[in-house]
């Protein structure tokens, strides 16, 4: 069903979240029981308000979730969302991860909602340095201010540019696939109803169920994604031969 959806698409948008990362080993901040979110106050370390007045802490933190980043990589399911996309079957990706991996892996028409964790800024200046900064305990720019991870802390508004791509390619989809995320987030969540409302068929493949399965043309549950897509790439591979 997902092949054939995919065939017949002229454009399709993908939109990744949290599930699409923790396959990679990262882990996921909102789910219930295991997420960090339950544990931790957002707010306290993850915030504008932290970095200006708990500076230690958002800067272990970070630190934190820097080394690990760098300890994983992109899995076979970003693979093939890159190759599908050389291919000419998917237009473009929305995202809700900040890992980079769809960059990693080959990707270009990337929307990252919530910024990267591969670069770090200047709060004061703008410059950009790369995320190794922060491995070797460096957190301040060369001007004097303070070195940031390029994400999108609570407190902030998204990035501009990324949104306003992100709710156009909505519109012009035929297919919009939601793979791994729980759509609770909001307002990322508005995209997979622009794109319905706009006509598009849905398809959201994620572990548990999500609000926003009812408005679905295809719902894929209890499955890893890489496996689904692996799956979809094998049938499609097959009637070429």
């Amino acid at each position: 069903m997902l092949k054939k959806c995919l065939q017949e698409s002229n454009y399709t948008v993908v939109m990744t979240g949290a599930g699409m990362s923790t396959e990679s080993g990262l882990p996921d901040f909102r789910s219930a029981n295991t997420g960090m979110w339950t544990q931790e106050d957002p707010s306290q370390i993850a915030s504008t308000e932290a970095l200006n007045k708990n500076v230690e802490k958002f800067f272990t933190f970070y630190r934190q979730r820097v080394l690990g980043l760098n300890e994983c990589e992109p899995h076979k399911g970003h693979d093939i969302l890159a190759r599908w996309e050389k291919e000419g079957l998917i237009q473009s990706i929305i995202t809700q991860n900040i890992d980079g991996f769809h960059q990693e892996a080959g990707s270009r028409e990337v929307s990252e909602l919530h910024g990267t964790m591969k670069q770090v800024h200047c709060q004061t200046c703008g410059k950009i340095y790369g995320n190794d900064t922060y491995v070797e305990e460096k957190f301040q720019c060369e001007c004097g201010g303070k070195l940031r991870p390029s994400v999108v802390l609570f407190g902030e508004m998204l990035p501009e540019d990324a949104f306003m791509k992100a709710q156009v390619e909505s519109e012009k989809a035929d297919l919009f696939i939601v793979l791994g995320s729980s759509l609770t987030v909001t307002p990322a969540n508005q995209f997979p109803m622009i794109a319905k409302q706009s006509g598009a068929k849905l398809v959201i493949v994620n572990l548990e169920p999500t609000d926003f399965d009812i408005y679905a043309d295809l719902v894929i549950q209890d499955r890893k994604i890489g496996e689904v897509l692996e799956e979809v790439n094998e049938e499609l591979e097959q009637e070429e031969r």
